[in-house]
C-alpha cells in the first residue's frame, strides 16, 4: 500500500508540473502578445521582440547572417521573430515546472525577461523610457497573473465540489481551455500592435503626394519588356521588390519631424527636412539594386524607377571639403553604409530619394528617405530610413558590415539569371522560348550567352535597356529534345568583359559564377 501511494503522488507531481510548465508557457505568450500591444498603442514604446531581434542581429556572426539571408531570404526577420518568440514559450515551459510548488522560478524570469526587454527597447531611436519601462513591467505582471490563474483554475486540488472520477477530465479541460485563451489573447494582441505600428507609418505616407519630377523618363514598352511568363519584369513592383535589412520592424517616422543632417569634412553642416527635399527639383531614374548576399541564380536584385534629387547636389550644399574621401550613410535603426566620394559625383547619378516606381517612397523601402547608388552592392550604399550624412576619411569609419567580415568596396557584378523555365521544371519537348535577366549596372549589358548541355553557346535576344544602371531581359528561341538538359547563362557587360564559369559564394564582396538549372523535356 505504501509502494502504491509513493507511486501515485510521484505521477501526481509531474502531472503538477505538466501543468505549471504549460500555464507557463501560456504566461509567457500573454505576455509577449501585451509587449506588442503597448507598442501598437505608443509611438514611443518599442516593441520588444523586435528590439531584442535587432541586438541578436548585430551580436550574431557574419557567417550566421549570411545563412540566414541565403536560407530565409526576405522572410529572414519573420523567421528570427518567431524563433525569439518559440525559445521564450520553451523558457516559460522549463521556469512553469520549476515553479509548480513554488513561484520563484517563473516570477525571477519574468523580472529578468522585463529587464532584458527594457534594455534592448533604450537601444531603439525615440524610444520613451518612463513609458516603456512601465509596459514592459506591466506585461510581465500580466504574464505572471495568466501563468497563476491558468495553474489554479485546472488544479485538481482545487475542484473540492467536483466529483472525485470527473477531477482528471475536467483538469485537462481547464488546461486546454486556459490555453486556447492565451493564445487567442496573445493573437489578437500581436495583430492589434502590430498593425497599429503599420498603420502609423502607412497613414504619414498616405497624406503625402509626390512632387511632379523635372525629369521624367520614359515608360517600358514591348522593346524594353518581352513579356514572357515566367521572366520578371524589367521594372518589379514596389509590394515585390526584394527587401534585405537589419529592421526586424519597419522604423514608423513621421516625415515632418524627420530631418536629414550632412556633416563631417563639409564647409556648412546642412539639415533639410522632408519639405525641403520634396521642394527641390526631383528627377527619375532607372536603377537595379542588389544585395551582396544574392546567390547566383538569385532572387535579391531588382530594377525599379526611384524619384529624387541628386546627391551630388545634396553635398554641394554643405561643399565637401579637400581630403574628404567617404560618404557615410546612418539610418535612423543605427545602420551604416560607406563608399567612395568620388561616387556621388560620376555620371552614376547616386540619388536620395524619396519615391519608387512613381509612389511615394514605401516604409519597407526606407520612407522618408533612402539612398541609391547604382553599380554598389546595398551593403555599402543603399541606407534606408536616412537621418545623417557624413563625409571622413576612407580609413576613418567602417560601415556596419566591413567588420563583420565583408569588402569594404562593393561594386556589384555582372550577373545573368535563367527565369523561365525554373530549375527541375519538366516542359514540353520542342519549340521552347528560354527566359531571363542580366545585369552589369553603370557598365550595362552588351551580350547574353546560352549554352544546352555540351553545345555551343548561343546567343539570346536581348530587350532594350531602360538605362545603363538598368538590367535586361533576355530570350532565346529553341528546340529541347525529350530527356534531361543542363542550361546555363552567361553575359557580357560593357567593358567586354564577361562573366567566368567558377561559382564563388556571395562572401566577402558577391557570388560569380554562371546560373544553371536541370529541366527535363517530356512528350505531351
Amino acid at each position: 500500500m505504501w509502494c502504491s501511494m509513493s507511486v501515485m503522488t510521484t505521477q501526481e507531481i509531474h502531472k503538477a508540473k505538466r501543468r505549471s510548465g504549460w500555464a507557463g508557457v501560456a504566461g509567457v505568450a500573454v505576455a509577449l502578445g501585451a509587449t506588442e500591444l503597448f507598442a501598437g498603442m505608443s509611438d514611443s514604446v518599442p516593441s520588444a521582440i523586435s528590439a531584442i531581434g535587432t541586438y541578436v542581429i548585430d551580436a550574431s556572426p557574419s557567417w550566421l547572417k549570411t545563412f540566414a539571408i541565403s536560407t530565409f531570404g526576405t522572410a529572414d526577420k519573420a523567421v528570427l521573430a518567431v524563433s525569439i518568440f518559440v525559445v521564450s514559450l520553451l523558457i516559460g515551459w522549463f521556469l512553469g515546472k520549476a515553479s509548480a510548488g513554488r513561484a520563484w522560478p517563473i516570477v525571477s524570469g519574468f523580472v529578468v525577461a522585463g529587464i532584458i526587454g527594457i534594455a534592448a527597447q533604450m537601444t531603439q531611436p525615440g524610444v520613451g523610457v518612463p513609458a516603456s519601462v512601465a509596459s514592459t513591467m506591466m506585461a510581465m505582471g500580466i504574464g505572471i497573473v495568466a501563468w497563476y490563474s491558468i495553474k489554479l483554475w485546472a488544479d485538481p486540488a482545487r475542484m473540492d465540489t467536483v466529483t472525485a472520477d470527473d477531477v482528471p477530465d475536467i483538469a485537462r479541460r481547464r488546461l486546454m481551455l486556459g490555453l486556447a485563451g492565451a493564445a487567442t489573447v496573445t493573437v489578437v494582441a500581436i495583430g492589434i500592435g502590430r498593425g497599429k505600428i503599420r498603420g502609423r507609418a502607412e497613414a504619414q505616407r498616405a497624406a503625402l503626394t509626390l512632387p511632379e519630377p523635372v525629369e521624367i523618363e520614359i515608360d517600358p514598352t514591348a522593346i524594353h519588356d518581352f513579356d514572357l511568363g515566367g521572366v520578371a519584369p524589367i521594372v518589379v513592383g514596389n509590394a515585390t521588390f526584394y527587401r534585405i535589412d537589419t529592421a526586424l520592424v519597419v522604423p514608423t517616422i513621421d516625415p515632418q519631424e524627420w530631418t536629414l543632417t550632412v556633416e563631417g569634412m563639409v564647409d556648412n553642416e546642412v539639415v533639410l527636412t522632408y519639405d525641403d527635399i520634396a521642394a527641390m527639383p526631383l528627377v527619375e531614374r532607372y536603377a537595379t539594386l542588389s544585395c551582396v548576399s544574392n546567390e547566383v541564380g538569385g532572387r535579391l536584385v531588382g530594377n525599379a524607377l526611384w524619384t529624387g534629387v541628386f546627391l551630388r547636389d545634396i553635398l554641394a550644399m554643405a561643399g565637401v571639403q579637400p581630403g574628404a574621401e567617404q560618404v557615410v550613410g546612418r539610418s535612423i535603426d543605427g545602420w551604416t553604409s560607406g563608399f567612395p566620394v568620388e561616387m556621388a559625383f560620376d555620371d552614376r547619378d547616386a540619388m536620395l530619394v524619396i519615391g519608387m516606381n512613381r509612389e511615394v517612397l514605401p516604409a519597407n523601402h526606407g520612407f522618408p528617405a533612402r539612398l541609391v547608388v547604382p553599380g554598389l552592392y546595398g551593403y555599402v550604399s543603399a541606407t534606408k530610413w536616412i537621418t545623417e550624412i557624413e563625409l571622413t576619411t576612407w580609413d576613418a569609419f567602417d560601415g556596419y558590415w566591413i567588420p563583420r567580415g565583408w569588402s569594404k568596396e562593393g561594386p556589384i557584378k555582372t550577373q545573368s539569371r535563367i527565369d523561365r523555365p525554373r530549375d527541375r521544371a519538366k516542359v514540353e519537348a520542342g519549340p521552347y522560348t528560354l527566359g531571363g535577366v542580366a545585369w552589369a549596372p553603370t557598365r550595362g549589358v552588351e551580350l547574353v550567352e546560352v549554352r544546352i548541355g555540351d553545345g555551343p553557346w548561343q546567343v539570346a535576344d536581348l530587350s532594350e535597356s531602360l538605362s545603363e544602371n538598368s538590367w535586361i531581359q533576355w530570350k532565346l528561341d529553341t528546340e529541347l529534345s525529350e530527356g534531361e538538359h543542363i542550361i546555363s547563362v552567361r553575359a557580357t557587360d560593357g567593358t567586354g568583359f564577361t562573366q567566368g564559369g567558377q561559382e564563388t559564394p556571395p562572401a566577402p564582396d558577391g557570388a560569380e559564377g554562371w546560373h544553371t538549372i536541370r529541366v527535363k523535356a517530356e512528350t505531351a
